[in-house]
């Protein structure tokens, strides 16, 4: 089962290179906070017809929880924001690398220090060697994109057809 979760994980994560992708490209076109706007009014669509058909019954409903764990649903708007806008400027390989760098930093001090009630998982030498492995490739990423070659003629006739 734990094979399986992480690849579902790996899709999950792959599937979110595609979103930002897209998304870039829609937000240069018709604006980031439009792009924004899609993305969660789809996703509110898909998600709600998923509840009605799928989710089985909870003894306890979105009122009923602690207020501080609604605070989950403000984080993915600065996400999908900031994506729009990154992609946009540094590509999709840096900004998912950077984003996955912030992910993983900030889940390793949720681990550690047991925040937002969960499970405590200490620090390690090997959870620091991730990190230091991540920061290194995302400087690679970062520095190879960099040195992309200027558009040729043809290429800027082709993206003008296209547009």
């Amino acid at each position: 089962m734990t094979i399986i979760m992480i690849i579902l994980a790996v899709i999950g994560g792959a599937t979110l290179s595609i979103q930002a992708a897209i998304n870039g490209q829609l937000g240069s076109r018709v604006g980031v906070f439009k792009s924004a706007f899609l993305t969660f009014s789809v996703g509110a669509l898909i998600t709600g017809l998923l509840i009605f058909f799928f989710e089985s019954p909870h003894a306890v409903s979105l009122l009923d929880v602690p207020k501080w764990q609604l605070l989950g649903a403000m984080f993915g708007v600065p996400y999908i924001v900031i994506m729009v806008l990154a992609v946009q400027r540094i590509g999709a390989a840096v900004a998912t690398v950077a984003v996955i760098f912030g992910q993983l930093t900030m889940s390793m001090l949720i681990d550690n220090f047991g925040w937002l009630h969960n499970p405590s998982i200490p620090f390690s030498m090997s959870r620091l060697g991730a990190i230091v492995c991540l920061g290194l490739a995302l400087c690679f990423i970062y520095a190879s994109s960099k040195t992309k070659t200027a558009p040729t003629k043809k290429s800027l006739r082709h993206t003008a057809t296209n547009e």
